[in-house]
């Protein structure tokens, strides 16, 4: 399998993690890409240009994220990070909050690298203030363990503010919920995953 992969990107780190976990390392060859230059490889595997998409052995394109994390749960012979019957419409929520805190950070960080005028700050205000609620909803019921894709994707969500956002700490607001990421930081999946100095 071939995976189109930047290591600053939650999403990737969230594939990763999911790679780790299942046991899967030595079936996934990395494929460093730039998905801002549309290289006509990550084209070809997804047509929106972004990462992560995966390349199966069979040759087919799968993304994005969550797809490819699912994916990745049939192989392997680990416990599955997708749990069956109620937990796992729990876990499925918890993703998509996780994810959606990393689109809105990923958004926010975007946009304030431009020239600020009323809009793009109000842009970024609401980006902010959607990981905030996400931050007091995930302290409210923290995840359990790093046992399910839920939890997987708040600890990258959590990585990704603590790499772009280091200087809005989060945890004094969220105590309950940094004791939760204090203990899984160390897990090899996210560890081994941690994106590169900024």
């Amino acid at each position: 399998m071939k995976l189109f992969h930047s290591p600053s990107s939650p999403f990737v780190r969230k594939v990763m993690a999911c790679v780790i976990l299942r046991g899967l390392e030595g079936r996934v060859e990395l494929v460093a890409t730039n998905a801002h230059a549309s290289p006509d490889a990550l084209l070809g595997a997804n047509p929106l240009s972004k990462v992560p998409a995966l390349l199966t052995d069979e040759g087919m394109a799968i993304f994005d994220s969550p797809v490819i994390c699912e994916y990745l749960d049939g192989l392997g012979d680990a416990a599955p990070l997708f749990p069956a019957g109620p937990k796992r419409i729990a876990a499925l929520v918890m993703q998509a909050l996780a994810d959606g805190m990393m689109d809105a950070a990923v958004a926010r960080r975007m946009n304030d690298a431009l020239p600020q005028d009323d809009g793009r700050k109000a842009f970024s205000a609401r980006q902010k203030a959607a990981v905030d609620r996400a931050l007091a909803t995930l302290e409210a019921s923290p995840p359990q363990g790093l046992s399910d894709i839920g939890a997987i994707s708040v600890a990258c969500a959590l990585g990704y503010l603590d790499f772009r956002f280091a200087h809005e700490p989060w945890r004094a607001a969220h105590p309950k919920l940094a004791a939760w990421y204090e203990g899984v930081a160390a897990a090899p999946a996210i560890a081994r995953t941690a994106p590169p100095a900024a």
